[in-house]
């Protein structure tokens, strides 16, 4: 169960400090480039990083199941927090799969297609879309935190 514990945190730390740090760190530090170069430097980190996102998403979700399942017996043994953990995290992975299937691709096409200006308005739709999950993200640590050690 401590491995299973460990994955899911390092998961979750990996998944949202990524989106925190892409959100704000690196695009305000892009605001001095031109929008080519901006979107071409957007466009490799977030291959990186959703790369990233593919192994620790279903890693959460697996080790997640594991837990409610061997560690507390099944969602009636969970507490509060694990359900609103459960519901947030589903909720997270289907933005992350819809950003991924819609902006995130037609960002690369608008891209490969030299079309700077389609790319742009699906970069701002991604910005969108990972600014929710970062959100959800941060509550749903927050949630964590409070349920496990605050009752």
């Amino acid at each position: 169960m401590t491995l299973a514990y460990v994955i899911h945190l390092l998961g979750a730390v990996l998944w949202v400090g990524g989106m925190a740090f892409g959100l704000l760190a690196l695009r305000p530090a892009l605001a001095g480039l031109a929008g080519p170069q901006r979107l071409a430097v957007l466009e490799a980190a977030y291959r990186r990083f959703f790369l990233v996102v593919w192994h620790a998403m279903p890693a959460m979700l697996i080790t997640g199941y594991i837990l409610v399942f061997w560690w507390f017996g099944g969602f009636a043994g969970a507490g509060w927090h694990v359900h609103v953990m459960h519901l947030t995290g589903l909720i997270m992975a289907a933005i992350f799969v819809l950003l991924f299937l819609g902006p995130w691709r037609r960002m690369r096409g608008a891209l490969a297609a030299g079309d700077t200006a389609s790319a742009g308005a699906a970069a701002e739709r991604l910005r969108w879309m990972i600014t929710a999950n970062l959100v959800l993200g941060l509550v749903t640590v927050a949630v964590a935190g409070w349920g496990r050690f605050g009752g």
